[in-house]
């Protein structure tokens, strides 16, 4: 088994920064590849961004890229969402997710096992 809790999340204006943790425990968290999803209201849950166990290979939804970036600290057993210039579309419930997989990154949701509640991200136009 293995937990997951996000934090970081809240209100921010748009144009601004907000980074997202995810912390895990109960396994080794580099045998884990992670993924960061979101879902808004009345929609389907979305790819973010994922990283291998060892966070040398990442990956982003197309319209993020160079607005988010994900990183892992290995000895801290914590992943992160940095997200820059942040959009009123932007707004969601955030979520990390753990993949046993530690050397492929997924953009698939039914790829992962384990998942965080998530924690809100909402921007203010």
């Amino acid at each position: 088994q293995v937990q997951l809790v996000e934090s970081g999340g809240g209100l921010v204006q748009t144009g601004g920064s907000l980074r997202l943790s995810c912390a895990a425990s109960g396994r080794t968290f580099s045998d884990f590849a992670m993924g960061w999803f979101r879902q808004a209201p009345g929609k389907e849950r979305e790819f973010v961004a994922a990283i291998s166990g060892s966070g040398i290979t990442t990956a982003y939804a197309d319209s993020l890229k160079g607005r988010f970036t994900c990183s892992r600290d290995n000895a801290k057993n914590t992943v992160y969402l940095q997200m820059n210039t942040l959009k009123p579309e932007d707004t969601a419930v955030y979520y990390c997710a753990a993949n046993s997989d530690k050397y492929r990154v997924y953009g698939n949701p039914n790829e992962y096992v384990y998942w965080g509640q998530g924690t809100q991200v909402t921007v203010s136009s």
